[in-house]
């Protein structure tokens, strides 16, 4: 039976409210010991309203939330104090509590425990970190169709599929004498693999863009010195984060700021000119500028419109040929020429819609992308393709007629890996990373 934790649930500052989350099989006799009820008699989810005492004497007036495992969020007996939110009476009622036996939760193992208790999956478990950090609109719509389980109901059909294949190779392996059993021959497991792997495909298309949606985009704008890169900055944000002069070289350091446009979070770096440089400060900014590079989801490599390329504007061009990347020429009221399809701004006159439309398309974000459940996390989308990998190898061994209970080892790994994404798979290790990454009263 696992101990009774406590914590605060809400931030640890002074605040209107503050609430104290205590979970475990000793939860209501712990509190019982200082409220003015005895909860040790609810057999439902009950609330009270009355007075933390000790000692005859009083702390504060309650309002208490008493919930009977399993009908709770952890599976296991719970109660929620509602204090005045003051730290000095939570850390005292903590203190007390503490006393009787209870202990501090761990981070995140309030979700634990209702991961272990069935009550949640680990994607679901995933999903209320990704509640708590969401910056947009959008991210939280999309971590609430995770928490009510619509993301997990996705990989259900790809799970089904392969264990029907794996079970069909198993009947096939042990009751070989039996005719009227389906036969798991070259061309039916190669056609299955083949069919399933287009449902993965598919799943992590759609996760690529939630987690576009939900972490937003990395983007570095670079080039030469004085081509309007912090002007830039600025239009994208509409505000004067940047110092801008026409003095090459101004911006030494990566300057940063994020903008929402339509629902995805652009995370901007203003990086230093790129040049041949003796200045050593400036060389400093160069070399973090061409590391940012390196990092960027997105390059906006701005021109001057105005001026033809140089030697300078031709490197940069090489540079950054391998990323994915939007070549931007600025200054279009004073442009030389007119060339088809270039992308024109005039960063001076925060003139950037045709850009932001631009960096949406490049990304192909759908618009039922907003509304739509996916596995859109690192951890999921690495798994998804992890059961692509063990798939592909299946159907290999399958076009090489190798015997289907060797074909069968690499489909056992797919579907490990799918157990994997939902949490069934005994990986403690994994879980325990995962949910070490949560708040203290989560």
């Amino acid at each position: 039976m696992l101990d009774t934790i406590v914590a605060v649930a809400t931030a640890p500052i002074k605040s209107a409210l503050a609430i104290i989350r205590v979970s475990g099989s000793d939860a209501f006799s712990h509190v019982s010991k200082i409220f003015t009820s005895d909860l040790t008699k609810v057999t439902k989810r009950t609330s009270f309203f009355g007075k933390i005492r000790i000692d005859g004497k009083n702390i504060d007036e309650v309002v208490l939330l008493a919930y009977k495992g399993p009908q709770s969020f952890t599976g296991e007996d719970v109660v929620e104090i509602i204090t005045h939110g003051s730290p000095l009476i939570t850390n005292e009622i903590i203190e007390i509590l503490l006393g009787f036996g209870a202990r501090i939760a761990l981070n995140g193992e309030f979700s634990a425990r209702a991961y272990a208790n069935n009550k949640i999956d680990l994607i679901q478990a995933e999903a209320i970190n990704d509640m708590i950090n969401a910056t947009t609109k959008e991210a939280k719509n999309l971590a609430l169709l995770s928490l009510s389980g619509e993301a997990s109901a996705i990989i259900q059909p790809i799970k089904e599929k392969i264990a029907d294949l794996l079970s069909l190779i198993e009947v096939n392996i042990d009751y070989p004498e039996y005719e009227d059993i389906e036969q798991a021959n070259k061309e039916m497991i190669i056609s299955a693999i083949d069919k399933i792997n287009l449902d993965i495909a598919k799943l992590i298309n759609e996760g690529n863009q939630g987690k576009i949606i939900k972490e937003g985009i990395n983007v570095a704008i670079v080039g030469k010195p004085n081509v309007g890169k912090s002007s830039l900055l600025n239009a994208f944000l509409q505000e004067e984060k940047a110092i801008v002069t026409d003095i090459a070289g101004t911006t030494r350091d990566i300057v940063e700021g994020s903008v929402n446009v339509k629902g995805i979070t652009l995370h901007l770096f203003d990086t230093a000119g790129i040049r041949e440089s003796q200045d050593r400060v400036e060389n400093i900014g160069i070399h973090k500028a061409k590391k940012t590079i390196e990092d960027a989801d997105l390059v906006l490599l701005v021109l001057d419109a105005s001026e033809k390329l140089t030697k300078e504007d031709e490197d940069l061009l090489e540079m950054t040929k391998d990323k994915k990347r939007l070549i931007v020429h600025n200054k279009a009221d004073l442009k030389l020429d007119d060339k088809k399809d270039a992308i024109y701004v005039s960063a001076i006159q925060k003139d950037v819609s045709v850009l932001e439309e631009k960096i949406i398309s490049l990304f192909g974000i759908e618009e039922k992308s907003y509304f739509r459940p996916s596995l859109n996390n690192a951890r999921q989308l690495g798994l998804l393709e992890k059961v692509r990998e063990y798939l592909k190898l299946a159907k290999r061994d399958a076009e090489e007629d190798f015997p289907v209970d060797l074909i069968s080892v690499n489909l056992h790994g797919a579907y490990n890996a799918i157990l994997e994404i939902l949490g069934e798979h005994n990986d403690n290790d994994l879980t325990d990373e995962i949910f070490s990454r949560f708040c203290v009263g989560k």
